[in-house]
């Protein structure tokens, strides 16, 4: 019988496998595809993504599942949940090493992740400027993708 390579965890879905043990949350097979799946990802995903990428690996796993195993998720503050507009949330994992923004097109729906030093700084000078503690943010850029133009 051949083996089969067990993926290393990665920091993140160790961490966040912790704190839901640490919760009282046992490690069950629906919410440790869930935590999987999310830490592969590197941007947001609705529900409905999450869910139709674990039945493509044979791992179905129903949506008020997904939506309640999320909710836990933002509660303890392991992933972000990302309000992009178009009346859907989409989750992804908080990495204290990676921060991004997201560009969203409004006509096939497509979101891209991007990263500018120079937006960074503006926040920074910003939140010094009106004397405001800036503990977080979320910046989205609305338009039309390259396909979509």
């Amino acid at each position: 019988m051949a083996k089969t390579k067990k993926k290393k965890e990665s920091e993140w879905a160790t961490a966040t496998n912790e704190r839901l043990s640490e919760a009282g949350f046992r490690r069950g097979g629906a919410r440790a595809a869930v935590v999987s799946l999310l830490d592969e990802q590197s941007c947001a995903l609705s529900a409905y993504e999450i869910e139709d990428l674990l039945a493509q690996r044979e791992r179905a796993v129903g949506r008020a599942s997904i939506y309640r195993i999320l909710e836990e998720l933002d509660e303890l503050g392991v992933v972000a949940k990302v309000e992009l507009g178009q009346g859907q949330a989409r989750y992804e994992p908080v990495r204290p090493d990676h921060h991004h923004h997201h560009l969203v097109c409004d006509k096939c729906g497509a979101v891209i992740a991007f990263d500018d030093a120079p937006l960074e700084r503006a926040v920074h000078s910003i939140s010094k400027r009106v004397d405001f503690a800036v503990e977080g943010h979320e910046i989205v850029l609305h338009g039309l993708c390259a396909d979509c133009r």
